[in-house]
């Protein structure tokens, strides 16, 4: 290394050239992108096949240095949590060839289901990383196949808690005690499997840690460990730097608390910048609920951390990442950091999303040219139960999630059909395997019209899918979801997507509203079930879209004849729509939309008993009351949330009409 070179990197707080460096940095995210390609070839679950795990290469302190390119979001602020768990619970007591297992969410984990392997790598007798990969099982025991269940109010109902837990002693498995752990899941066998796949992905980035240490000496490579996450805080640091000091707050919500009745939970979220330093408070949000739509400590700061990322999407994120934000989740015992023994199983969707999505509207408004409305909320549904088409009723475990919309942009309109923003490299899950592996029958998945939340862009489109059980016995099915009462909301005048929840039976005397949390609902074969994921909320002024976009809308079938108009005043005469012909009535289109800016405001202060009664009347629609009148009900009862609306109503003001002219 020059004389000038060494000058630089020293001014610099490295040692290291910038060439090694670079190199370096570049072999440590190709080491946990080999895990990631490691168990998408050797991994027994299709959950897992559908890119539900994450990656991680560790320091020796447990500190994070590189993540995988497709991991999910909810996963990345966890992982250095429970690396340095398994560092306090075993301290020198850790050697080659050992792994480790670990899936507890009170020391910075998120739920049981997501089992982490983590590897100590030596070089020359001395502990220089770790290797960590986190599969999320199908099933980890509980009262519910799948483990999601919505009653439980402690872990003690969702299945098998793994303290720090040694299960490779010296590269040799302690069989007794890995056996422990798949006999308390109901598919063993297939738990086994991962358990193997998972660890021997660790040992993929082992060998390849020890080959950079044999090209570039430990010194270069221990060295480069650390840089590699003060490189990160530098390039945060002064990003940060470079914006407005100030501190903004917002608000949003879970549906409802079961000890308390109807209302909605509020998650805050406050944003400080001062200097170069980002801070966050989550403080002022609620009590921990009385379901497993709680958070520990580890996805709450994880959520923070994703949100953040979202708006510096070209940073490397690691350690360095974290340690230029200050995260205070606030008290033991609230929605966000639940603590021991609160359920949290359904942390991704409960408080996690809500964290993300509260980020965006903030950070929305620093950073406009990258502003971006409310995303669907994630969504899992379980079936579970005994599959007849065998002769030994072997147990199955239909495991499912969806696409759906992301919010409209400053510049554009939302994504649709997308993988959620909990993890965007998670994939959808063919059907055809599904199939072959369930007793359950896919009957639709499509587009759903009217699911993007109107706006000057509006939001992405969002999923219907559809099913029929066919040979099941002793089956039932649980859901995870949320937001069909915290609907998916706009921001800058931009209106809210669609409620989730599921219907089963439609259309028959045997129709009814699931809603969108239930658990061990008992189905048997022939019934049929559908869910919608929502699309993303609408930004800015519906009023204020191009006639000419609406009208494409309606070719392109995101959006009706009708709700053309009720949502963006723009009116569409359909003259063949079996060849997409339809005609644009500007001079009807000026008169609907004089007349929507004169009530709309209106509209939300009608009765809302009145609103309710119209709904069950058939008067009135579901996006009626959600974008017109902001009310809330039981969507399949049509009993009114007064509670709920008061709440909906307050967060239309904020986010939408006080931005309407």
């Amino acid at each position: 290394m020059s004389d000038t070179t060494t000058a630089r990197a020293a001014a610099q707080g490295r040692e290291l050239d910038p060439v090694t460096f670079e190199v370096l940095k570049n072999a440590f995210a190709t080491s946990v992108d080999l895990m990631s390609e490691q168990i998408l070839r050797t991994c027994y679950s299709f959950v897992i096949y559908a890119r539900d795990f994450s990656s991680a290469l560790c320091d020796a302190q447990g500190n994070t240095v590189m993540q995988g390119s497709q991991d999910l979001a909810a996963h990345v602020g966890t992982l250095h949590f429970q690396c340095k768990a398994v560092l306090e619970e075993f301290g020198s007591d850790i050697n080659p060839g050992d792994v480790f297992a670990v899936n507890c969410p009170y020391m910075g984990g998120t739920h049981l289901n997501d089992v982490s392997f983590i590897r100590p790598i030596f070089a020359d007798g001395e502990l220089i990383a770790f290797a960590q990969n986190k599969g999320h099982w199908a099933d980890i025991g509980g009262n519910v196949p799948g483990s999601f269940d919505v009653n439980a109010t402690t872990h003690f109902s969702e299945g098998l808690r793994i303290t720090p837990l040694r299960v490779w002693r010296g590269g040799e498995l302690i069989a007794d005690v890995a056996k422990l752990l798949v006999s308390n899941t109901r598919s063993p066998d297939i738990s086994l499997g991962d358990l193997h796949a998972q660890a021997e992905a660790t040992g993929v980035c082992e060998r390849e840690m020890h080959r950079l240490v044999g090209k570039y000496g430990k010194h270069d490579v221990v060295e480069a460990l650390q840089e590699v996450q003060d490189y990160v805080e530098r390039i945060v640091r002064t990003r940060v730097a470079e914006l407005p000091d100030g501190t903004w707050t917002t608000r949003d919500y879970i549906d409802f608390d079961p000890a308390h009745g109807e209302g909605l939970v509020p998650v805050q979220v406050r944003l400080t910048i001062a200097g170069d330093q980002v801070s966050y408070d989550l403080s002022g949000s609620a009590a921990a609920v009385a379901s497993f739509l709680n958070a520990g400590y580890g996805t709450a700061f994880s959520g923070i951390i994703a949100g953040t990322k979202t708006f510096f999407p070209d940073v490397p994120l690691n350690s360095g990442f974290y340690n230029a934000i200050d995260v205070d989740i606030g008290p033991e015992g609230t929605v966000v950091n639940a603590g021991w023994p609160h359920a949290v199983t359904g942390f991704c969707s409960g408080p996690y999303e809500k964290i993300m999505n509260a980020g965006f509207e903030l950070w929305s408004r620093i950073v406009p040219e990258r502003a971006m409305a409310c995303s669907y909320n994630l969504e899992y549904l379980l079936i579970g139960g005994h599959d007849a088409r065998t002769a030994e009723r072997d147990y199955f475990m239909w495991y499912d999630w969806m696409a759906g919309g992301w919010g409209g942009r400053s510049d554009r309109d939302g994504s649709g059909a997308t993988s959620p923003i909990f993890g965007v490299g998670l994939a959808v899950q063919p059907l055809e395997g599904q199939e072959r592996l369930n007793p359950v029958l896919t009957t639709a998945h499509e587009l759903i019209t009217d699911s993007a939340g109107p706006g000057r862009n509006r939001g992405g489109s969002g999923v219907r899918k559809g099913g029929t059980l066919t040979d099941c016995h002793k089956t039932v099915m649980s859901y995870c979801c949320d937001r069909a009462r915290s609907v998916t909301w706009g921001i800058e005048g931009g209106l809210p997507s669609i409620p989730h929840g599921v219907w089963m039976n439609e259309n028959t005397p045997e129709e009814r509203f699931l809603g969108s949390v239930f658990a061990g609902v008992s189905v048997e074969s022939g019934d049929t079930f559908g869910r919608p994921s929502a699309g993303g909320g609408g930004y800015g002024d519906p009023l204020e879209r191009d006639p000419s976009q609406v009208l494409e809308d309606v070719v392109d079938g995101y959006v009706s004849v009708e709700r053309a108009q009720r949502d963006y005043g723009v009116v569409v005469h359909a003259v063949d729509p079996e060849i997409d012909h339809y005609e644009l009535d500007q001079a009807a289109t000026e008169l609907a939309r004089d007349e929507i800016r004169r009530n709309r405001k209106a509209w939300l202060q009608a009765d809302p008993e009145d609103v309710a009664a119209r709904y069950r009347s058939g008067e009135l629609s579901m996006l009626d009351l959600v974008r017109q009148y902001g009310v809330v009900v039981d969507w399949g009862t049509g009993e009114l949330f007064p509670t709920t609306t008061r709440q909906f109503r307050k967060m239309l003001a904020h986010r939408t009409a006080q931005h309407w002219i």
